[in-house]
């Protein structure tokens, strides 16, 4: 396979104003850190890492970063992407060497049909979409691919069940994880209606007590004040 190339060169200036002159000219602002050498800011040909973050083997392309007369062999770490444009915005690559283990997380996907799927009725799910490996750069897979024919309602795949060379990789992803799984078709109970009680001993409420009571209230004060006067008089 041919040796991937990347253009770059000094990034002098920092800030957001600095960056947004960058991505006119049709590079990215990034960083490159890892390694022996010291942190460095940069700017890096934009299509030439969107090309390599579309490519099949993703963000774990290896590839080499040329700035002036120095080539460093790295990886994309992290990258940010405007969510409205798709554009990329900012990219961090990390040094790596090739006699050095690393981590690194790789995609999984699924192939078949699952029997529980098509006898049974259920419904497949994929729960976790990738696995976290330790590994030389070199033996870095592009993805991970399980058959899920065999799968029936209740049962699962787990990164256990992802065939590796143990002496080459190492799954870090804890081995309970569940991978992907066939579950039955949950269907959501519709509440029952409330049932309005229709009993017919219950005693009838009594209509406007408050008001009745407040009426004849301010009426026996009216009778009282005539009684009161008479004492008076006396």
């Amino acid at each position: 396979m041919d040796q991937i190339i990347v253009e770059a060169a000094p990034r002098e200036t920092r800030g957001k104003n600095a960056a947004r002159r960058v991505r006119l000219t049709g590079q990215v602002p990034a960083v490159i850190y890892g390694g022996k050498g010291k942190s460095q800011a940069l700017e890096v040909n934009a299509k030439q890492l969107s090309a390599i973050l579309r490519s099949a083997s993703g963000h774990n392309t290896i590839f080499k970063i040329k700035v002036k007369d120095l080539e460093e062999t790295a990886i994309v770490k992290d990258w940010l992407v405007d969510p409205v444009k798709g554009h990329l915005l900012h990219v961090d690559l990390l040094r790596i060497a090739m006699d050095v283990r690393m981590r690194v997380k790789v995609p999984v996907h699924t192939f078949g049909e699952a029997q529980g799927v098509k006898l049974q009725g259920g419904v497949f799910e994929m729960v976790t979409r990738e696995v976290e490996i330790e590994c030389l750069p070199s033996d870095i897979p592009t993805e991970f691919r399980l058959d899920i024919s065999d799968l029936m309602i209740g049962m699962q795949l787990r990164p256990t069940d992802i065939k590796v060379d143990p002496e080459k990789i190492k799954i870090l992803t804890d081995p309970a994880r569940v991978l992907a799984h066939v579950v039955t078709l949950r269907v959501e109970e519709e509440k029952p209606a409330e049932v309005v009680a229709t009993d017919a001993t219950a005693a009838p409420a009594e209509p406007e007590v408050i008001k009745k009571g407040k009426k004849e209230t301010e009426e026996g004060e009216e009778e009282e004040a005539p009684a009161a006067e008479k004492e008076k008089k006396k």
